[in-house]
């Protein structure tokens, strides 16, 4: 079988990213830059599987455990009524990636590094400081989910548990150790896990039909409710991750595809293909969460939204012992698969925008502990009720951070400058900058709402 080779010629990024600041060039997480074969010729489903894998590591973020949070709260108190915004989030997420992927790889530039070229230098510390702390909000939701599902499963206690997760940095070292397939194959492995675990579910809380699919039509109370806003904005932030657009630019890299006009076109048509089908089973996890919410503990009204008492309650209320145990067990696959996104998030948006490379162990560990400093002090201050409303804030802070991740990437993916032939059409890019819109407008809302009283 013919393959192309990582030692392909690395690819020219466009004059126009060259005239904003003349860095020098670095290949974006160089020790797997063009290390996936991609064969040439042949079956599409051949080419299609090659450049399948980035997309399931980008799905993670989309169905980490401040998801878990969120769409809990959504469902146990509004029923089905938030399926909307996880829909609506996700197409999102979807058009958002598909454009991630584009501009890695016809610039050879993640974004960070695009930002960097592309910005004066304090716009780029700027946009590196908010991209830090949503890596930040995501470790803390991994944290807290991890700790609590070692709670339930082996009885560790909520603090114990969340300084464990300082190890998970040894986890992704080792994977990538072996290949960037290796690290590929234990996410796709961890989130069919999650995806039975909640298919089980789903069959076990038997939701009504016709109230399921009335739930993905939007309705006005979302907006008009400031409570029910609040939460709907905190799906958008767990779903729509700004980190997961850098680290995305930079993982559909790892294809050593033929860094020409032809190799790219055809490689960001599999690559978006390849994030399509993944956000899929993201969006299928997702309102699994939320049905099993609104069919358990809505229709019996009961107002969950702490991880915990879900797991408590589900067992009795199903009838049915297993049901608890698969909800703690796909919470334990959830929090550590979601390790691995953000230590490569991390490790590119510190070397993108400052051009700091450290070991991967190490950027973890950092990253870790500043993840695990406030689980410890809302534990040991409010007890472990505490940790629901981090879970759910750190949600909404993400969803904060969003706008200086997606006005960025729709900027250069719509410059033919830094596109050349590879800029989006008109039409796409209006749809890009109306989605840009809405997140900027329900942040300005949520924002209003919660320090005016409006």
């Amino acid at each position: 079988m013919n393959v192309i080779s990582r030692d392909a010629a690395p690819a020219t990024p466009p004059d126009g990213f060259r005239a904003g600041r003349g860095d020098d060039e670095r290949l974006s997480l160089a020790e797997v830059h063009s290390s996936v074969a991609v064969p040439v010729g042949g079956h599409w489903m051949r080419r299609l599987l090659a450049f399948s894998g980035p997309g399931y590591m980008v799905s993670v973020g989309y169905m980490d455990p401040g998801n878990w949070a969120t769409d809990l709260a959504g469902g146990s108190k509004f029923g089905y009524t938030l399926l909307s915004v996880i829909m609506i989030s996700n197409l999102m997420a979807i058009l958002l990636q598909g454009l991630s992927a584009r501009l890695g790889i016809a610039t050879g530039r993640d974004l960070a590094q695009a930002c960097r070229a592309a910005y004066p230098r304090p716009v780029g510390w700027l946009l590196w400081v908010a991209c830090e702390l949503a890596i930040i909000a995501c470790d803390l939701a991994e944290v807290i989910g991890t700790a609590i599902a070692l709670k339930l499963l082996f009885g560790i206690p909520l603090v114990g548990g969340a300084i464990l997760t300082a190890l998970d940095a040894f986890l992704v070292l080792m994977l990538m150790s072996r290949g960037f397939r290796y690290l590929e194959a234990f996410i796709i492995a961890l989130l069919f896990i999650i995806a039975l675990c909640f298919g089980a579910q789903i069959v076990l809380a038997a939701p009504p039909v016709a109230a399921v699919l009335g739930g993905f039509v939007p309705s006005s109370a979302i907006v008009t409710n400031p409570e029910m806003l609040y939460i709907a904005i905190g799906i958008i932030g767990a779903t729509v991750m700004p980190h997961n657009l850098y680290l995305h630019s930079s993982i559909v890299q790892t294809r050593a595809y033929e860094r020409n006009e032809e190799g790219k076109r055809s490689a960001i048509r599999y690559a978006t293909t390849d994030s399509t089908i993944a956000l899929m089973l993201a969006l299928f996890v997702n309102a699994a969460i939320l049905i099993v919410a609104a069919a358990v503990f809505h229709a019996n009204g009961k107002d969950v939204a702490e991880i915990e008492e879900a797991h408590a309650l589900l067992s009795p209320l199903l009838g049915v012992g297993i049901a608890s145990t698969l909800f703690a067990v796909a919470l334990l696959a959830s929090g550590l698969n979601s390790t691995v996104t953000a230590t490569l998030a991390g490790q590119i948006v510190m070397e993108g925008f400052l051009h700091i490379r450290l070991p991967h162990w190490v950027r973890r560990l950092i990253t870790r502990a500043i993840a695990i400093v406030p689980v410890v002090v809302v534990a040991a201050l409010y007890g472990e009720s505490g940790t629901a409303r981090l879970l759910i804030l750190s949600q909404v802070i993400l969803s904060m951070q969003l706008p200086f991740a997606v006005i960025p990437l729709v900027q250069f993916v719509s410059d033919k400058r830094k596109m050349g032939t590879f800029a989006i059409s008109r039409p796409v890019a209006a749809l890009a900058w109306l989605v840009a819109s809405v997140i900027v407008a329900l942040n300005v809302k949520l924002l209003f709402e919660t320090f005016a009283g409006g």
